[in-house]
């Protein structure tokens, strides 16, 4: 009986003791941490996130790059979208006043960077403690198209994306090159048959599905979840560029073929007109640049640009198109301004707006806006004598970006459907007679404008 007692008053007090335990951590955990600060609870709120596979990925990769002088710049679309929202606030924060990941814990796969890569001076040290850290890392290559044009060069390969993967999460770092209209272009990501599909979901990254051509963007360095970056400093432009920086490479092993075929006019009057044309061309892009007004190479010096990577000496003027939408009332003087008097003006701003300016040597700039249609777009003519009106029909087109006279303009990216359109399946043989009227395969009849608008819709000068 003494026996059972002494087990009973042992287990009761087992029993108390671990009540009483349990009701000292229930008290410590939501009591007096919530009134000093000082529990588990409030411990990990007061860095909130940071304990993320994609901060801690981040963290490591600034580290590694930092460690190299590397001038990597933040340009994943996802984490710049919540800067720019948060903008004066990520300006204003310092590195000790972060108690939150904001940004760098969004959930997401990658995390984007890019370089330019001529300022990286030691790759293989930089991969070497990259993986040191961690990283498994994979380099893509392919060829390097600003060499296509010499047959000695072409074929030789260059970096142009690096996928760097710490366990659940991965870096993307985009390398942009130097082109010569002083911007950055970028290649497309295509995987060679040796790389692992299943390396990393590819299908999600922002960029390499296609060639991206950017502005080149002024950087400063801020401070985000504790991690000092540099980021682009008009975080809004380079977002908006994205969507709109696929590039379209020159066709130099067709061009060549061409030139081949039917030699190319180095004639002193036909290399005077190019040299004229170009100049004339750079100083619309300009001008139209400082207008906000977007532009495409049309007509013939579209034509020559698809066809032979180079202006057409006989076509004798340079041929641009502009969305209707996108017309400025001060278009004309922004031109005069720039030393190019206004030829001729056709039509009006609701219908067949067409502009002529005369550059010097004799070379006209001539400006086609584009109507938009439920299928199909058009841009207009008018003959002046008569009054009589033509309409140019056109697939639905978008642009792209290219290389042509030293500089990143607009192309239409569906080109061979715009080129045929205005000059039919046979645009490769050379057609030194040209009616505007007559022989353009999308050409029809629109009507002819009443004798009362003439003044308005036929001004010569």
């Amino acid at each position: 009986m003494s026996r059972i007692s002494k087990n009973v008053i042992l287990a009761v007090l087992t029993l108390t003791s671990s009540a009483f335990l349990l009701f000292q951590l229930y008290y410590y955990k939501h009591y007096l941490s919530a009134k000093n600060g000082t529990g588990l609870s409030k411990s990990k709120g007061n860095r909130v996130g940071f304990d993320s596979m994609q901060w801690r990925a981040v963290k490591k990769f600034i580290m590694v790059t930092s460690s190299q002088n590397v001038p990597v710049f933040l340009t994943d679309p996802l984490i710049l979208g919540l800067v720019s929202k948060n903008f004066e606030q990520v300006k204003n924060t310092s590195h000790v006043s972060t108690s939150e990941c904001q940004f760098f814990c969004v959930p997401r796969d990658f995390t984007a960077f890019a370089l330019q890569y001529h300022l990286w001076k030691n790759e293989e040290g930089w991969f070497r403690i990259a993986e040191n850290m961690g990283f498994q890392c994979l380099k893509i290559e392919n060829k390097d198209p600003r060499l296509d044009g010499i047959d000695s060069l072409s074929g030789t390969e260059i970096p142009l994306h690096y996928i760097c993967k710490l366990a659940t999460h991965a870096i993307h770092l985009v390398v942009f090159h130097e082109r010569s209209g002083n911007y950055l272009w970028h290649g497309r990501l295509r995987l060679k048959g040796h790389i692992d599909r299943k390396f990393v979901p590819f299908r999600k990254l922002q960029f390499g599905r296609y060639p991206g051509a950017f502005d080149r963007p002024e950087l400063q360095q801020v401070t985000i979840d504790g991690l000092e970056v540099l980021i682009p400093k008009d975080p809004g432009h380079f977002l908006e560029e994205i969507p709109h920086s696929r590039f379209i490479e020159c066709r130099y092993k067709e061009a060549r073929a061409f030139l081949q075929q039917y030699l190319d006019d180095n004639t002193v009057e036909a290399m005077a007109f190019r040299k004229s044309a170009k100049e004339l061309l750079q100083l619309a892009a300009k001008t139209l640049k400082k207008l906000g007004i977007r532009f495409w190479l049309s007509s013939g010096t579209c034509l020559g640009w698809y066809r032979q990577c180079s202006i057409i000496p006989y076509s004798k003027d340079v041929d641009l198109g502009i969305f209707i939408q996108d017309y400025k009332s001060d278009i004309i003087l922004a031109f005069q301004d720039a030393g190019l008097p206004l030829k001729h003006k056709f039509g009006k701003v609701e219908d067949s707006l067409e502009l002529s300016f005369q550059g010097k040597d004799d070379v006209k700039l001539d400006i086609f806006f584009f109507y938009e249609e439920t299928d199909h777009m058009w841009n207009g003519g008018t003959q002046a004598k008569t009054g009589k009106k033509f309409k140019y029909l056109f697939p639905k087109f978008t642009l792209c970006w290219t290389e042509f006279a030293d500089m990143k303009v607009h192309v239409p990216c569906e080109t061979i459907e715009y080129i045929e359109a205005n000059y039919g399946k046979t645009w490769k043989i050379p057609v030194k007679t040209w009616d505007w009227k007559s022989s353009p395969p999308n050409v029809q009849p629109n009507g002819i404008w009443p004798i009362s608008e003439w003044d308005e819709v036929i001004q010569l000068y």
